[in-house]
């Protein structure tokens, strides 16, 4: 018999602290929703779930866990993000991509979202991830909002408050928080940076303009 979960698409954090490691979950798992995130103190837990039959399409790990098992993740290094709490430096670091964890949450969003832009066709010259996830694996929903509420989703991403989106699209206050009602309840979404998420993978605002 096949194991059905051997398909799901993976992703590895190697971080020993625990918190750290919870919080970076949280935030994959708002932008990649059909994907598993699975958390590692070291890299012998990762390998040991390797071993056991467990495939990741990307490692997301401490400067720490790189530096100390340097040879695991240099055979993968497109698969590799690099966990910093400062600018990265060093020959070994310039091998892989580096993501600041040292930023409040909503800059760490679009880091993070950044990266994901740059595994799908990002920069010209950007070399994409080895094993990236299908397109409709990373975005989760299909569009199922009207293009009104596209516009109010659009505005609450780039921070705007609802009288303030009121103003914009020349609508009174009780139509944005019945439009904010309806996208949060068609998406399932109800968090501003769960929102912000769906909107940019979707294409609905550029990361720019968050």
């Amino acid at each position: 018999m096949t194991n059905d979960t051997r398909m799901i698409p993976s992703i590895a954090i190697i971080d020993a602290n625990t918190l750290e490691a919870a919080g970076l979950k949280y935030i994959l798992n708002d932008i990649v929703p059909k994907v598993t995130v699975s958390m590692f103190k070291n890299v012998d837990d990762l390998q040991q779930a390797m071993q056991a039959g467990e495939q990741f399409v990307h490692f997301f790990a401490t400067s720490q866990a790189v530096v100390e098992d340097s040879a695991f993740f240099l055979a993968h290094p497109r698969q590799t993000i690099v966990l910093t709490t400062q600018p990265a430096s060093g020959q070994l670091l310039g091998h892989f991509h580096c993501l600041s964890t040292n930023m409040m949450e909503h800059d760490l969003i679009k880091a993070v979202l950044h990266l994901h832009q740059m595994a799908h066709g990002g920069p010209a010259g950007a070399s994409p991830h080895h094993g990236n996830l299908p397109e409709q694996e990373i975005t989760g929903h299909a569009i199922e909002i009207s293009p009104r509420e596209q516009e109010v989703l659009a505005l609450v991403a780039r921070g705007f408050l609802n009288k303030e989106i009121a103003d914009q699209l020349c609508i009174s206050l009780p139509t944005v928080i019945s439009h904010r009602k309806n996208i949060c309840e068609k998406l399932h979404l109800r968090s501003v940076s769960s929102l912000t998420i769906y909107a940019v993978t979707h294409g609905i605002v550029r990361i720019e303009d968050i």
